[in-house]
């Protein structure tokens, strides 16, 4: 029980100040006067002084409250290896047991989320959450049962939020033995078909000395090649990036004898594959309404530089204008398609036809060009069914169709072909919703003009009257060609009877023709979503087989896909562990990666008090490491010392014990007040006085 004094002034303080001085000058004056009484009219001053004051008498009656300590224990993934988490739940049993014969201590026990992977081990940031409704004078301590493997130690005692000891209990062994890749540089982005520079270093922990280390350098899941390292050297790599989009690069370290775990034993690399401006070659073989369809397209794309030449004067042209009269740029013939034929991305004929223009050598080389890995687009027009046509060329052996010499002149709706919806460039085409009956046209205009040949290879995945091939696409060799069998793409760009879908049609085209990952035809992708591995087959054929997924664990599964699209097989397998996963079947291949690509949370894994000792320091708390000891009955034995309640102590912690705040924060049960000047007890007190003080005066 408390008692407390305190005042709750009649007037305001000014007042009573003034009134007091005035009771002070008159005690004052009649001391002074030396008058009989002067003594008992100065108490009385006093008295009254006092009675408008209202002093008043509290007792407070306190519940104590008892001290918190929080138990803050690792579940990390570092803290999950070698027997670990038995020695963290039975460090945990033994302190719940000490506890529970102090009822002045109240336990909280938290199991606060790794912070996942990109954030490491967050177990400061758990007890701040589990401390936040308590105020800081009732927090008596904490716990931190760990590896000491934590990533969110507070600097300071200001930043814990609390001024109580944290004692540590460290899950291991400082003599483990671990060892780990650590990258250095390692560039985010790279232009496709040149190098970038990776670094990076093996550390083993737990090794006395230096060793050699065998190092796998994977490219998409194969193995490119193998290097002898010295541990503890750095290692410039050069990685090329082949593609575009993401290349992934897996570093893989050969197992140290005994180490703790082998999931740090290698790092993901993975490169945004970003294609250099490309080069195309644009060749129209005379101007049409149709030229700068593909001219407006191609220069509407920042990362196109692009090269166009019309021929407006054919050699057979004699109009008799002197040559020195002539505005006109000579066709660089052996520069374009001999010594630079190779630095192009694209090469674009655009109603070509043979007029003497181009030997025949540059055709063979146009024909090389495509066989080595080159794009060849042909917008064909009437000169394609003609004795000028490209196909009497030596680039003959790459076009897919054989013209007919047939020029068909009649309206037709473009249409998408069975083969088509299943192709990546005409799958869901803008308004393609083609009716062979004609009751639902494509929402798309007409074309007028189709010249007709039959298709020796490739793929038709357009259309025109009487299934006529409009749109044929072929892999020949390592390079790609596109034939479009119309020159009239420019009417849908103007908006013929409702134009069409020409920009997308065309981009998707030159973007295949350059081998896009996207637009492949034979493609898995493999993406996490939630905790599924969502898995996609994109494929030309009819049915797909199983696909393999192999978890980084070594395990595998086979999964069944189903169609959901035409072209498009869909599946799902639930992953548990972080990793690199591979899906394959026996054509093609992919990496998925689940979570980052290198978790700081297993970065290091070796049980260290190193990042804890600071804290402990500053809060004077202690450090405890506890061995993974077993006795006969396989359970996890060791010294548990005494709990201590301690209140400003100049230690924390000592020989077998550790101490925790005794706390005097408590709860109010019941308050009763006493003025005393109020009622009769006052009455009386001051009525005494003045009449003992008028009893002196009258003698």
């Amino acid at each position: 029980m408390d008692l407390n004094i305190g005042f709750s002034p009649l007037f305001s303080i000014p007042v009573l100040t003034g009134l007091g001085l005035v009771f002070l000058v008159l005690t004052g004056f009649i001391f002074w006067a030396r008058q009989r009484g002067a003594a008992l009219r100065g108490l009385t001053f006093v008295a009254i002084l006092a009675a408008l004051l209202n002093p008043t008498i509290t007792s407070i009656e306190r519940d104590p409250l008892p001290g918190i300590v929080t138990l803050v224990v690792d579940t990390s993934d570092s803290a999950e290896l070698a027997g670990r988490p038995a020695t963290i739940d039975a460090i945990r049993e033994a302190l719940e047991a000490r506890f529970a014969d102090y009822a002045s201590f109240e336990v909280r026990t938290i199991a606060p989320d790794s912070g996942g992977t990109t954030g490491g081990t967050r177990l400061f940031e758990g007890l701040a959450r589990a401390l936040s409704d308590v105020p800081p004078e009732q927090i008596a301590g904490a716990v931190v049962i760990t590896d000491g493997q934590v990533h969110d130690v507070p600097e300071t005692l200001g930043a814990l939020g609390f001024d109580a000891p944290v004692h540590t209990f460290i899950a291991g062994s400082n003599s483990e033995r671990d060892r780990r890749i650590i990258l250095g540089q390692t560039p985010r982005f790279g232009i496709v078909g040149q190098e970038q520079q990776v670094t990076f270093r093996v550390s083993d922990v737990g090794v006395g000395g230096i060793t050699r280390a065998r190092v796998t350098i994977r490219y998409d899941g194969e193995v490119k090649s193998t290097r002898n390292i010295t541990t503890g050297d750095t290692i410039t790599l050069s990685l090329k990036v082949e593609h575009g989009g993401a290349n992934v690069f897996q570093l893989e370290v050969e197992p140290l004898e005994g180490e703790l775990t082998t999931a740090n034993n290698s790092v993901v690399i993975s490169l945004e594959g970003i294609r250099e401006n490309l080069r195309v070659l644009l060749v129209s073989g005379e101007p049409h309404p149709g030229e700068r369809t593909w001219r407006n397209l191609l220069k509407s794309d920042a990362a196109v530089d692009l090269v166009h030449f019309t021929i407006l004067r054919p050699p057979e042209k004699q109009d008799g204008t002197p040559i020195n009269q002539l505005s006109l740029i000579a066709f660089p013939t052996r520069e374009l398609f001999s010594v630079k034929i190779d630095e192009f991305d694209l090469i674009i004929f655009d109603r070509y036809q043979r007029r003497g223009v181009l030997p025949s050598v540059y055709f063979d080389n146009i024909s090389r060009y495509v066989r080595d890995g080159g794009a060849l687009l042909v917008a064909a027009g009437p000169e394609y069914a003609a004795a000028s046509s490209l196909y009497r060329t030596p680039v003959a052996p790459v076009l897919p169709t054989q013209p007919t010499g047939q020029v068909i002149s009649v309206p037709y709706y473009p249409s998408v072909t069975d083969i088509g919806n299943r192709h990546p460039v005409t799958r869901d085409l803008p308004g393609a919703n083609y009716d062979p009956t004609g009751e639902n046209q494509p929402e798309w205009g007409r074309w007028l003009r189709i010249v007709e040949a039959v298709p020796e290879r490739g793929q038709a995945v357009m259309s025109g009257p009487r299934d006529t091939p409009l749109l044929v696409l072929s892999h020949e060799e390592e390079g790609r060609v596109a034939l479009l069998h119309s020159d009239q793409a420019w009417l849908w760009s103007r908006g013929f009877e409702g134009g069409g879908p020409q920009i997308t049609l065309l981009r998707r085209l030159s973007h295949w023709l350059m081998k896009e990952p996207e637009l492949d035809e034979e493609r898995i992708v493999a993406a996490t979503v939630g905790a599924n591995l969502m898995i996609e087959r994109r494929t030309m054929a009819d049915d797909v087989e199983e696909v393999l997924v192999t978890a980084p664990d070594g395990s595998t599964e086979t999964v069944k896909l189903e169609n959901s699209a035409p072209g498009i097989w869909r599946g799902a397998v639930l992953v548990s562990g972080q990793g690199i996963y591979r899906v394959n079947d026996s054509d093609q291949s992919t990496l998925a990666h689940v979570g980052p690509l290198n978790p700081i949370e297993l970065t290091n894994v070796t049980a260290t008090d190193r990042l804890l000792a600071p804290l402990a320091e500053e809060t004077g708390g202690a450090i405890a490491w506890v061995d993974t000891v077993r006795d006969s009955e396989a359970e996890t034995v060791f010294r548990m010392p005494r709990i201590v309640p301690l209140r400003d102590p100049r230690s924390w912690a000592g020989d077998g014990w550790i101490g925790f705040k005794r706390v005097t924060a408590s709860t109010i049960v019941d308050t009763y007040s006493l003025s005393l000047f109020a009622g009769l007890l006052g009455l009386a007190l001051l009525l005494g006085l003045l009449s003992t003080t008028w009893f002196r005066e009258g003698r």
